[in-house]
């Protein structure tokens, strides 16, 4: 039977796990712009700052083949109009407001400008700071909160780095009132940023990143996201003996997911899934690269 909403927010929006990685782009823009006067902390907060954008979904492919399919971002945008819709008429709940962050945040992952990403994200932060401010105790109205920050993350310069800690903190305290939320998102988020954060000056750690990525596929096992980031953790540590042993459970509950995770509002992770789905059974179908000779000093 294909899966139905669920009150911690574990329908998935078809653009609600995407990443939000084109900020890199912005960030190496960054670098070439002010490398004069970069110091190692400063480069550790660029470096960081584009972590914690890949967190609104991380690191997924084929993201350009999203900006392409008319009937998804016709998708968001009907989703965004209704709840537009809601959050007018009942201005004081804070359901409302966040879902309505949700889809100011989908509908900014089809945005053509920066112009128009700013102006949707900054809607979704600030219906979902209203649904924090009437509930404190909302998971989803801090964690779009978070992933809304990333939006606007993407359309600045070195502006961005402000919101890097605001990002980590909301995905915390979604972690702390919700860990189920979004199919274990905040465990998920937390673990792609530790991993992926430099050690030096900021807060990358192996060790908690394989923490957070373990709980979430503890938590929401069914959900191939939480496997596939795991997945590509293990071959970022070089560690093939658990990508293959994991690749292997994902082959396994692939199928059921394939007939659970159905319908318009899966598409767009379906688009994101299956190139990454096929990129890491190719890698480890190649052959392990022996060892180069060690270099000699000139």
């Amino acid at each position: 039977m294909p899966l139905q909403p669920a009150s911690s927010d574990n329908r998935l929006p078809q653009a609600a796990t995407r990443t939000i990685f084109q900020f890199k782009r912005t960030v190496s823009y960054s670098i070439d712009r002010f490398i004069a006067s970069a110091t190692p902390i400063s480069w550790a907060r660029i470096y960081l700052a584009g972590c914690l954008a890949l967190l609104a979904g991380i690191g997924q492919a084929g993201v350009d083949a999203f900006a392409a399919e008319p009937d998804l971002a016709a998708y968001a945008k009907r989703n965004f109009q209704e709840a537009k819709v809601r959050y007018q008429e009942k201005p004081g709940e804070g359901t409302a407001a966040w879902q309505f962050g949700r889809a100011c945040f989908d509908l900014a992952e089809f945005a053509t400008n920066n112009t128009q990403r700013a102006s949707l994200a900054e809607q979704g932060i600030a219906a979902c700071r209203l649904a924090t401010a009437i509930q404190s105790n909302s998971a989803p109205a801090h964690y779009y909160l978070a992933m809304n920050l990333g939006q606007l993350a993407r359309t600045k310069l070195l502006g961005a780095l402000k919101l890097v800690d605001q990002m980590e903190r909301e995905f915390g305290l979604a972690l702390g009132l919700d860990e189920h939320i979004h199919w274990a998102g905040p465990d998920r988020n937390l673990g792609q940023l530790y991993r992926d954060a430099p050690v030096f000056g900021s807060v990358g750690s192996r060790t908690r990143a394989r923490e957070h990525l373990q709980r979430a596929v503890e938590l929401a096992p069914q959900y191939p996201e939480n496997w596939l980031a795991l997945i590509e953790a293990h071959f970022n540590w070089g560690e093939r003996t658990g990508a293959y042993r994991e690749l292997q459970t994902l082959e396994g509950i692939w199928p059921a997911a394939r007939t659970n995770f159905v319908g318009a509002a899966w598409a767009g992770s379906w688009a994101g899934w299956e190139p990454r789905f096929k990129k890491l059974k190719k890698k480890l179908e190649e052959p392990m690269k022996p060892l180069g000779a060690p270099r000699e000093n000139p």
